[in-house]
């Protein structure tokens, strides 16, 4: 089977969706089959070199929406080399001129939303949504409705889709992703996250890795950071991710206000043994996301054995709450407060059984084999 999977961008700064593309691909490639990514980055892109899987880059694209004529001719020259067709992402020109293309050659094809219907968006953007409600109906619409299927990664996400736009119609179905494993030698990766931050040494710290972007909670979570400095002794706050909306200087003035800023470290976006190295330096990992999708850093951490500390706004807490992977809060100030507390509050006895639980949760439902398995069942039914 040979897969082609469309999306508007492979820079690793675009956050989990990338990297459970990325992931998914190799994991498939495992089972026999053949995957590669069509998308709208330059050629001479940094982050193609030397990539695994094979990429077809036919940008630059031009504005937010990336714009890509090459993106047509491409696929209207290629569309037979390939059996089956997955979407990746909404709101950006690959998808509509992939459903050109493939409809008009009577080729199925499928679509990963990967969260993009989430009425959070609605409510936090409503000028936003006003420009995306104007091009829903011709747009993202048919996609969608001219989709083989849609795949959500959990109900959850399915169900909070449907409240987005009236005009609504598709083919639903629930296809889980995942993520691999740490890979690599964990003493050197720690090695590595310690020497290159010698003033954590030894101190215990909550961590957070993602985007530095509103959607994140991060405010919140500095807030509580220094609400709880007596709970919180001597542990420091690691905040891991690239900044692009351009808010970590408000958030740092943030910190400084509230007399925090010299136990806040601020790494930028981690990567390979940086990366891992922190998860495995980490006291426990929080996320007090207002949307998230799936969350691949909280399946990484899990991974790792660190405890997740999430809010119900992160669609797989369900699954954290079930196996006791950590604990799970509204995503306010008083939650993010709530979570902080809860973890502190644990004897270094019941901090082991977490972590256990987090190991084994992240094998039982996001372990990216499984997830690949499950896709691969959902394309050949």
């Amino acid at each position: 089977m040979k897969i082609l999977r469309v999306i508007s961008s492979t820079n690793p700064e675009g956050g989990g969706v990338v990297e459970s593309v990325i992931q998914s691909a190799l994991a498939i490639e495992l089972l026999g089959h053949s995957v590669e990514l069509l998308c709208l980055d330059a050629p001479n892109s940094p982050w193609l070199v030397n990539r695994a899987i094979k990429i077809h880059a036919v940008g630059p694209a031009k504005s937010s929406y990336a714009y890509c004529p090459n993106l047509l001719d491409w696929l209207q020259q290629h569309h037979t080399d390939y059996d089956h067709f997955i979407i990746d992402g909404l709101w950006q020109y690959h998808g509509l001129a992939a459903r050109s293309v493939l409809v008009k050659n009577k080729r199925q094809y499928y679509v990963y939303t990967h969260g993009m219907l989430d009425p959070w968006f609605k409510h936090t953007y409503p000028l936003k949504h006003l420009k995306k409600w104007l091009y829903w109906p011709w747009g993202e619409y048919r996609v969608l409705r001219d989709a083989a299927q849609v795949f959500f990664t959990t109900d959850e996400e399915r169900l909070l889709a449907r409240q987005s736009f009236w005009l609504y119609r598709c083919n639903e179905k629930i296809v889980s992703i995942g993520t691999s494993s740490f890979t690599g030698d964990k003493v050197k990766q720690i090695g590595s996250f310690r020497n290159s931050y010698p003033h954590l040494k030894d101190k215990p710290f909550l961590l957070f890795l993602s985007r530095i972007h509103q959607k994140k909670g991060i405010d919140h979570l500095i807030k509580s950071f220094a609400a709880q400095q007596v709970l919180l002794g001597d542990t420091e706050l690691v905040i891991a991710g690239p900044d692009q909306v351009g808010w970590q200087a408000e958030l740092e003035q943030l910190a400084a206000t509230l007399g925090v800023a010299d136990k806040i470290t601020w790494t930028g976006m981690l990567s390979g043994d940086l990366k891992w190295g922190a998860y495995h330096c980490a006291d426990a990992f929080i996320l007090p996301s207002h949307q998230e999708n799936f969350g691949i850093v909280v399946a990484e951490a899990l991974s790792c054995n660190v405890p997740v500390l999430i809010s119900n706004k992160v669609n797989i807490w369900r699954e954290i709450e079930a196996e006791t992977a950590g604990f799970v809060a509204d995503d306010a100030l008083e939650g993010c407060n709530t979570l902080i507390q809860q973890w502190q509050q644990q004897t270094e006895s019941e901090k082991n059984t977490l972590k256990a639980n987090a190991r084994q949760c992240f094998l039982k439902y996001f372990e990216i084999n499984q997830a690949a398995e499950s896709l691969i069942k959902a394309l050949i039914k």
